[in-house]
């Protein structure tokens, strides 16, 4: 077996063919030091240029010694289609694997699946060897909002979804709707697939209908792929979709929101505002907060969430409604169902 040093050579030198170019006047040692730490590899000039001497003996590289720096790069007509995956590209497809998962269709994934498993044994090998490769156990990506579990979804419902999809195919389907409690037999046109938290919905539109509407993939029941063509699809933008903020649900209607929050909110709205034309003027117990937003689910739920930290003053429509929630939660505690201990 290699000694740890032998290792560290090799990879070192298989990562400094990768960043060889392909044709002059190529890339000076001193280039290459500094791309080299870039990757978590540390070496000397006089490494580098040890390394490349040693390699050019093996592999067909040229130096460009008519002018100073030199420069090296592989010779002409010389394949460049290294196998195996650089450190960098492995440290990236570890870190956004779990991210993707769900928005691939099977075929391309199990096509990446080598890929992921590749990236996680380099990082293991390079571990000991260079910082660079600890780097996904250094950064993580967390959700402010409750960590709910993600609903189960039959994967040959999502298989077929998928497909659907990668072909611009109609679906006939058994959906749950769950705001009337029943079992609905659709003809959808698939257009888009969004994975919103933990939920995913299916972005089309229900024929003969036209308005486009949310799925969560998870109350599908049965799917069966057609050979209809999938209407819409060639005109459905799905980054102008995203813009209308279409995905957080509720009215849409834009209101200007005037409220009084407190000192210890305002701090926090400060840093993280809820819009662009934002205003806090203080008032004699904290602030009058003044800002252009959506009437949304997501815009309540954070109203709510807040508790006696922001009176909403206007639109009178949205104080009502707020008011009524918290009139509500406030009954139902004064008359609790007390649990024996």
């Amino acid at each position: 077996m290699p000694s740890a040093s032998t290792r560290s050579a090799l990879n070192r030198q298989w990562e400094l063919l990768r960043l060889l170019p392909s044709k002059a006047p190529g890339i000076t040692c001193a280039e290459l030091v500094a791309r080299l730490d870039s990757a978590g590899f540390k070496a000397s000039k006089r490494t580098v240029e040890r390394d490349l001497n040693d390699l050019s003996r093996q592999f067909p590289l040229q130096c460009n010694d008519k002018g100073s720096p030199y420069g090296w790069h592989w010779a002409p007509g010389a394949s460049v289609d290294l196998p195996g995956i650089s450190l960098s590209e492995a440290v990236s497809l570890v870190l956004v694997e779990e991210s993707i998962r769900k928005l691939l269709p099977s075929s391309m994934l199990k096509a990446l699946e080598s890929r992921f498993g590749h990236a996680r044994r380099k990082l293991e090998r390079l571990a000991s060897e260079t910082q660079a490769a600890r780097w996904p156990e250094k950064v993580a990506s967390v959700h402010p909002n409750m960590n709910l579990i993600s609903p189960q979804i039959p994967e040959v419902v999502i298989e077929r979804l998928h497909e659907a999809l990668l072909t611009e195919r109609q679906v006939r389907c058994s959906y749950y709707s769950a705001h009337n409690d029943k079992l609905r037999e659709l003809i959808l046109n698939p257009l888009a697939v969004v994975q919103r938290g933990p939920v995913s919905y299916l972005i089309g539109t229900a024929e003969p209908y036209r308005d486009i509407r949310q799925y969560a993939v998870h109350r599908f029941q049965d799917v069966e792929l057609l050979a209809v063509p999938a209407s819409g699809a060639d005109a459905f933008s799905l980054d102008d979709y995203l813009k209308s903020d279409a995905l957080s649900f509720g009215r849409l209607e834009s209101i200007q929101l005037v409220a009084h929050v407190t000192e210890g909110l305002a701090r926090l709205i400060r840093e993280t505002p809820l819009g662009p034309d934002m205003t806090l003027n203080p008032t004699a117990d904290g602030f009058q907060l003044r800002v252009g937003v959506r009437d949304t689910w997501q815009l309540r739920w954070w109203i709510l969430s807040m508790g006696d930290d922001i009176l909403v003053q206007s639109p009178e429509s949205l104080r009502d409604a707020i008011a009524q929630k918290l009139n509500a939660a406030a009954s139902q505690y004064d008359t609790s169902y007390m649990i024996n201990p």
